[in-house]
């Protein structure tokens, strides 16, 4: 069981070190008491605010937009259904919407137009949705690639109702110019006669809705941009091209814009090739991604590898049905070339200092992550089942450490799915913030007050720092006597 008082909000900053800017990310996730897209500084503090505006994720553009959704489809009726996409200024107007994907009657609720949005969205001009040089997302026009749901049947993979994952391409005006159905694909996936008889029986059923098969469970999606593959003759990476990934069959694939095919993947069986089995096998996995051109290791592929349950395969004693049958109780962020697999950077419960498998799972979260390349070559990760977001370099020092301090009621957690940092040139309303540096604690020293036996010695008050959210009630640093 975890602590049930700890410090939260900027826990670490050393801002010499960091690639400073704002961050935005969406506290309780999926609940009326969500306090909206929230953006911070590096210090924690608040900057603004969208109430109303939940994020799947929240995504800032230039000048201070916003993106994100504004109605959560019924629970009972759809699983992660978000009604629409929005785009709102620094005012929380909205300046541009869409919902027109599926006209839907849910039993007891007015009939309306849905966009059924999961997971990722991209506006044009921009590959991945963070900032990237010269890269920057239309604020007042341009087409976006949407992630969405869609029911429907398909024999190949079972005979029960599917919980589909499609992309679809939506101009400006509100008009679908480009839609690809994951289910479309099941013969280029490479699943094996175990996987698919594992898959006919439960292809991931979600007690919603009467019952349907979340069968991928695709969660990240973005175009691969200009990268040197292509411009040396690959095909498969055509800068139009997209790729994605699916939690629940550990796949991270390329799909041909043109053609609808997929041209380059990885899994579901990390055991077919050498290279394979050196990348190691993938779980679960998060935001897979391209680095865009312009940023540190452009080319290679990010993606937040969770560890946790997913697969399909052969029964064994942790999965019996050969459902999730693939486990591991840590995450891993990696990043891998694409032509050779190689691992060129990973952060690890190793590189974090712990032991595997001893105390692997303090760098653990089983569901929702993500992971950023950043201008000065550090990476901000999101542990999201901690609610965890942090800045580690290349050297794997952690250098910006925040924990947000939303618990939500639901579920009793603080879990953040993802959050990207920002410039602060894109936040023109206000003026650059002061950068406050935040030292690592010393636990061994760091007490909270009131106890009725203490060490006899000096105690040095130590008052909260702002932007950090401590108690109001002033901590103690306590020499330790060192002999004991």
């Amino acid at each position: 069981m975890t602590a049930t008082v700890y410090p939260t909000g900027t826990t670490i900053y050393d801002p010499e070190k960091c690639w400073n800017g704002y961050t935005i990310f969406q506290p309780i996730m999926f609940e009326r008491t969500s306090p909206g897209a929230t953006l911070i500084d590096m210090n924690g503090n608040i900057i603004n605010q969208w109430k109303g505006l939940d994020g799947f994720p929240n995504k800032v553009l230039p000048g201070g937009h916003v993106m994100g959704n504004t109605k959560m489809r019924n629970p009972r009726h759809g699983f992660q259904d978000m009604v629409d996409l929005v785009q709102v200024d620094w005012e929380g107007n909205i300046v541009w919407k869409f919902d027109r994907y599926e006209f839907i009657q849910d039993p007891e609720e007015k009939p309306t137009w849905m966009l059924r949005q999961h997971h990722d969205y991209q506006r044009e001009g921009n590959p991945v949705g963070y900032y990237v040089p010269r890269s920057d997302a239309l604020i007042d026009r341009g087409n976006t690639l949407i992630l969405s749901h869609k029911n429907l049947k398909n024999s190949k993979i079972c005979e029960k109702l599917l919980l589909d994952d499609t992309i679809i391409e939506v101009t400006w005006e509100g008009k679908i110019v480009w839609e690809w159905l994951c289910s479309d694909h099941i013969d280029e996936m490479g699943f094996s006669e175990e996987a698919k008889n594992a898959m006919a029986r439960n292809p991931g059923v979600r007690d919603v809705g009467g019952g349907m098969g979340d069968w991928m469970h695709v969660n990240s999606m973005s175009t691969l941009g200009p990268n040197r593959w292509f411009d040396t003759g690959d095909e498969r990476f055509h800068p139009d091209n997209i790729i994605w990934d699916s939690r629940q069959t550990n796949i991270i694939a390329i799909t041909d814009k043109k053609t609808g095919k997929i041209v380059w993947q990885v899994g579901p069986d990390y055991r077919a090739t050498e290279a394979l089995q050196k990348l190691g096998q993938i779980i679960g996995q998060h935001h897979a991604h391209m680095i865009p051109r312009g940023l540190p290791g452009e080319g290679n592929i990010l993606v937040y590898d969770n560890g946790g349950w997913a697969g399909y395969g052969a029964p064994n004693p942790g999965a019996p049905t050969g459902i999730d049958n693939a486990l591991r109780d840590y995450s891993r962020v990696l990043e891998f070339d694409p032509v050779t697999l190689e691992i060129i950077w990973q952060c690890t419960p190793k590189e974090a200092g712990f032991v595997i498998p001893l105390n692997a799972y303090m760098f653990y979260s089983g569901f929702i992550s993500s992971a950023q390349r950043l201008p000065n070559g550090s990476t901000l990760i999101t542990e999201g089942a901690g609610g965890r977001i942090f800045e580690v370099t290349r050297e794997h020092e952690i250098v910006w450490e925040y924990i947000s301090p939303y618990k939500g009621n639901q579920y009793n957690m603080n879990m953040v799915y993802r959050a990207y940092r920002l410039p602060y040139e894109w936040i023109p309303q206000i003026a650059r913030p002061e950068e406050r540096a935040i030292p690592h604690l010393n636990n061994n020293r760091f007490r909270v007050p009131g106890s009725p036996r203490r060490r006899a010695g000096k105690v040095t008050r130590v008052k909260a720092q702002r932007g950090v959210a401590y108690s109001e009630a002033q901590f103690c640093v306590v020499p330790i006597d060192e002999k004991h």
